[in-house]
């Protein structure tokens, strides 16, 4: 098992955060190792708080309108390594590591597995 990984902003960083009309900001989980993309969900400030204070990723659900804690259900628990917002600071990015059959509810390793033109 993957030991968590907590992450102390400052309170000037989490202002600079640029959330939706919702309340909610895209977060990207990138594989730390291997820097492969492993999925984009969304998070409100609920979930980014709890992420950054317990170490693992937990997203908010558009579609059932609750926080969800990555592998739960599942057991495919995503590990915060490091942290990052972009330029516009309207996208989060998270350094994790994945344990378990992947990030992907498909089963998939990767959300992004079907390429165009193949």
């Amino acid at each position: 098992m993957a030991e968590a990984t907590t992450i102390e902003p400052t309170r000037d960083q989490l202002d600079a955060l640029r959330w939706d009309d919702r309340g909610l900001i895209t977060a990207i989980a990138q594989d730390a190792d291997t820097g492969e993309v492993l999925m984009l969900a969304w998070m409100n400030a609920e979930s980014l708080e709890m992420t950054l204070a317990e170490g693992r990723m937990v997203y908010w659900s558009r579609s059932r309108q609750e926080l969800w804690r990555k592998g739960d259900t599942s057991g495919d628990r995503q590990f915060v390594r490091e942290a990052y917002f972009d330029c516009d600071a309207d996208a989060l990015l998270f350094k994790v590591e994945q344990e378990g059959a992947g990030a992907c509810h498909t089963g998939e390793r990767s959300c992004f597995h079907r390429a165009f033109g193949r």
